[in-house]
């Protein structure tokens, strides 16, 4: 089901997100007036898992044998009034994308490639 979920940020202002909420057995989400729930966490530890897996995804490729010249790395993300931010099932099992890219000066790597 999808609901209005208000995020505070650690400076206190208020982030209004879309978000999916999946109430856990023996729980309860409170909802205001108008519908909009009130998420249990901040905006910013929210997104401390997804922060995590980037920071992970980040060291796989920079410091294995390709080393290329640059990494992009694009995750879906989800967010739930009750367990902050999640990687977005997308039409694979996850969706995360990355692209590594090699300049033509460089002398390491094999050229460029895309990862999906």
């Amino acid at each position: 089901m999808e609901e209005l979920v208000e995020f505070r940020t650690d400076s206190g202002a208020v982030v209004a997100v879309e978000a999916v909420t999946q109430a856990r057995p023996g729980s309860r989400l409170v909802a205001r007036g108008d519908g909009t729930v009130q998420a249990a966490r901040t905006f910013e530890s929210a997104l401390d898992g997804v922060r995590a897996a980037a920071e992970s995804a980040l060291r796989v490729f920079r410091d294995g044998a390709l080393k290329p010249d640059g990494v992009e790395i694009e995750f879906g993300v989800k967010l739930s009034a009750e367990t902050g931010a999640i990687i977005a099932k997308g039409t694979a099992e996850g969706h995360l994308v990355v692209k590594l890219t090699w300049s033509p000066s460089s002398t390491e790597g094999p050229g460029p490639a895309a990862v999906s």
